[in-house]
């Protein structure tokens, strides 16, 4: 399937490992040009190296999605360092677990700043850019916890919720302008996260046990990888996903029973 993304310009956050790096990968195999951030300099950097073998122009910068000035200034350094921008990829965030007993204010906070306000600021700094290119995609990468809530995951389940809600109005909003805003949602997906989500939850279980119980939760009966998603994110953001907007897409294996 051709996707049309041969010479876009696209920003993906939280692309130093995981499923921002593969998300990445994706789509500078696709023929994207591509920006990518996290907060460390050396890891960001490593992956830029790993993404130029595609040949494709690939800008990275150290860059905390929680602070507004440095979300600015990425944005505007991406922009013109792929001279202009076309797709932007929301997938900055981290695991938090916990209940809502065990949770301080400062977690929900940080929790907050790292989701909701990370698509916030990162959307807003996109915006003027994708309107000069007569439209763009914008994709933001949350958790079926948003419908399907596990006090384990209290927070992630309520900012989640708030997230989806955000794609929602922000889609209905900027249609007119040809930016369309679609939510990928994710269940369990191997990425480093799970090691502080398995210390946090269950530091006594051996790793592989503590994964064979949590993959026994979703019905295809594997966690994802993150090759699983980004083909998808890729989809979203391609000349094929043209009717496509306030939608919110579940890559999750059937977990999350909800209708």
């Amino acid at each position: 399937m051709e996707l049309g993304l041969s010479g876009k310009a696209a920003i993906v956050t939280g692309a130093s490992k995981g499923l921002g790096r593969a998300i990445a990968r994706e789509l500078a195999g696709e023929g994207a040009n591509v920006a990518i951030c996290s907060r460390g300099a050396g890891e960001i950097e490593a992956a830029a190296e790993e993404l130029r073998a595609t040949g494709r122009n690939i800008y990275a910068q150290a860059a905390d999605v929680t602070d507004p000035a440095a979300v600015t200034d990425f944005v505007e350094r991406s922009a013109q360092a792929l001279g202009g921008l076309d797709i932007l990829v929301n997938n900055a965030g981290r695991a938090h677990p916990g209940t809502f007993e065990t949770l301080s204010d400062a977690d929900w906070q940080s929790d907050l700043d790292v989701k909701l306000f990370s698509m916030i600021r990162c959307s807003r700094a996109a915006l003027p850019h994708l309107r000069a290119r007569g439209g763009g995609r914008v994709v933001n990468i949350n958790a079926v916890f948003g419908k399907y809530p596990d006090p384990a995951f209290f927070a992630t389940s309520v900012n989640r919720a708030a997230c989806l809600s955000f794609t929602k109005a922000l889609a209905i909003e900027l249609a007119p302008d040809g930016i369309l805003v679609n939510s990928v949602n994710i269940g369990y997906v191997e990425t480093p996260q799970w090691e502080r989500i398995h210390e946090r939850r269950a530091p006594d279980l051996r790793r592989e046990e503590f994964l064979r119980r949590t993959a026994a939760d979703v019905p295809l009966g594997r966690f994802g990888t993150p090759e699983d998603v980004s083909a998808v994110v890729a989809f979203l953001a391609s000349e094929r996903a043209g009717y496509l907007t306030g939608a919110s897409i579940d890559v999750a294996g059937g977990f999350g029973r909800y209708l």
